[in-house]
């Protein structure tokens, strides 16, 4: 469980998110929504202490992550798994060395048993026998799932998804939402998705935060997000088109 206090993060004197509070629930897919501009990947870097909030606490399981010494941060950075945009594999090394590189750099185990944990998450993301292609070989849709047996390589207990779904073809996004909620459920794992892509809100949004100006004004499930009767996540929701069926359609 991941538990946010009153983050506020302000740039240049500019607040940019304000007093956001709540929970994250342990095996669960938790998504973090909003339109874009709005705060989701600066309140997420927060989390994840790539910047620091101006005010507020990040607690991992009681651990106060914000107010830690070096050591403390360390050990709950082995924790998380992080699944970036873009992919972010390294384009000279290919797909085994990709996954095996936070084993190389957190770990000191054998040769082998990096080896045998690579092949484990490959499999897992349905991608063997890729061990050797180099990223400009792959398709974009392959790209993502490196990415995600990459993030969950070193067992995290936490994984962050930055959306995972951009630049990807609709069918191929199902495929990676999917991919993230069974992981999330199978390996019981904390995991926070940023996403605008209503496909995946209704898809694996099982608790979800709304962000609106900088600030959190709604949080439900995705069994109740067209029912919230907030006219600002309304305008988000049924702006999109796959959402536009159901609105004005009894429940």
């Amino acid at each position: 469980m991941i538990k946010i206090k009153n983050i506020s993060k302000s740039f240049n004197g500019k607040a940019v998110i304000q007093e956001i509070s709540g929970e994250f629930d342990k095996g669960k897919t938790n998504l973090i929504i909003g339109s874009s501009g709005t705060g989701k990947s600066v309140l997420l870097k927060c989390i994840v202490g790539l910047i620091t909030p101006n005010e507020g606490n990040v607690f991992y399981d009681l651990r106060n992550f914000t107010e830690a010494d070096k050591e403390l941060k360390s050990e709950i950075r082995r924790e998380i798994g992080m699944l970036f945009q873009g992919g972010a594999l390294f384009d000279s090394k290919n797909v085994e060395h990709n996954v095996m590189f936070p084993l190389d750099i957190l770990t000191k185990m054998h040769p082998d048993e990096k080896l045998d944990r690579v092949n484990f998450c490959l499999q897992r993301v349905g991608l063997e026998n890729v061990n050797k292609k180099m990223p400009s070989e792959i398709s974009g849709g392959m790209k993502k799932r490196v990415g995600i047996a990459r993030a969950i390589v070193n067992n995290p207990n936490y994984l962050f998804c930055d959306e995972p779904n951009s630049g990807l073809d609709p069918q191929t996004s199902i495929l990676i939402d999917d991919l993230i909620g069974e992981i999330t459920h199978e390996f019981d794992i904390t995991t926070i998705v940023v996403t605008h892509d209503m496909n995946s809100v209704m898809g694996i949004g099982e608790k979800i935060l709304f962000l609106y100006k900088g600030r959190k004004l709604w949080e439900g499930s995705n069994t109740d997000i067209v029912h919230s009767g907030l006219s600002e996540l309304d305008d988000f929701v049924f702006s999109n088109k796959v959402m536009q069926g159901l609105k004005g359609k009894p429940q």
